[in-house]
């Protein structure tokens, strides 16, 4: 049995399957972790998501950024785009945001942790998982909608746990899926998506942030494109731009091989109904 970590797919379905075959992976089985992301951008979500679901307990799937804004254009929270269609008017909807709305914003397997984005240098690993819980409960029960509207924060608070309750999980909901740099006072820096050698004067990327707490696991992240795959002590970035045309990437935990498969999607854009 083996455990494939596979980045940002963002609806780039026949560039998967084809990063599937290279690895050979058995459903029976291996198991896939997805850092978030599975849809958005790319020509067929649709399948991406149907795949997923029919996976069942071998494949563990984060929450990100875009998946969390479906949830919220379901919920009415945002506007609906017309990406979005195929989406929110499949046959299966309802059972495919259900789906959606179960997975979890976090998902640590000592010593690795799964997460879409990042984590605020304030939290160790069990804070992380213990806000990220809070989280996923909400987004899960009758309160989602509310939780939901943090998105539209033009200013996201910083971090303390002094907070309030509402404050605080729409803070681990933006930073989990959508952290990148963080300046020197606690903010978040959510405008920027370059690579590392052009991070604004005054911030840094989050894992390279003073006194960060959880350096005691190994993280698996996505997000950050302009980053592109990324390996360093204790962290390993997948989104490699497969959605911009480059390619998706894979990382087998056991002996930490790494598969690349270029961009294989159509040019037009024609989602099943």
């Amino acid at each position: 049995m083996a455990t494939y970590v596979i980045g940002d797919i963002h609806g780039c379905f026949l560039t998967l399957q084809k990063l599937l075959q290279r690895i050979q992976f058995s459903s029976p089985q291996d198991r896939l972790w997805l850092v978030g992301d599975l849809i958005g951008r790319g020509p067929r979500s649709l399948q991406v998501l149907r795949w997923a679901r029919i996976l069942g307990n071998r494949l563990i799937a984060v929450l990100g950024n875009h998946d969390v804004h479906l949830l919220a254009r379901a919920f009415e929270v945002l506007p609906q785009r017309q990406k979005d269609q195929w989406l929110l008017a499949a046959k299966d909807k309802v059972q495919l945001l259900e789906w959606l709305r179960q997975r979890p914003l976090i998902h640590f397997e000592e010593p690795y942790v799964l997460v879409h984005a990042g984590l605020l240098p304030q939290w160790s690993i069990e804070e992380a998982t213990q806000q990220g819980r809070g989280v996923e409960r909400v987004l899960r029960g009758p309160k989602a909608a509310a939780l939901l509207k943090s998105l539209t924060w033009e200013q996201v608070p910083i971090w303390s746990n002094t907070l309030g309750e509402y404050e605080r999980q729409g803070c681990t909901l933006r930073a989990m899926t959508e952290l990148r740099t963080i300046s020197g006072d606690g903010s978040m820096c959510l405008d920027f998506t370059g690579p590392l050698d052009k991070i604004p004067e005054g911030c840094t990327a989050w894992f390279s942030a003073p006194q960060r707490k959880s350096k005691s696991q190994i993280i698996l992240f996505g997000h950050w494109a302009g980053l592109g795959f990324y390996q360093a002590p204790g962290l390993v970035g997948l989104d490699s731009g497969c959605a911009w045309g480059r390619v998706l990437t894979a990382i087998r935990l056991e002996d930490q091989t790494v598969f690349q498969q270029p961009y294989a999607e159509e040019q037009t854009r024609v989602e099943p109904s």
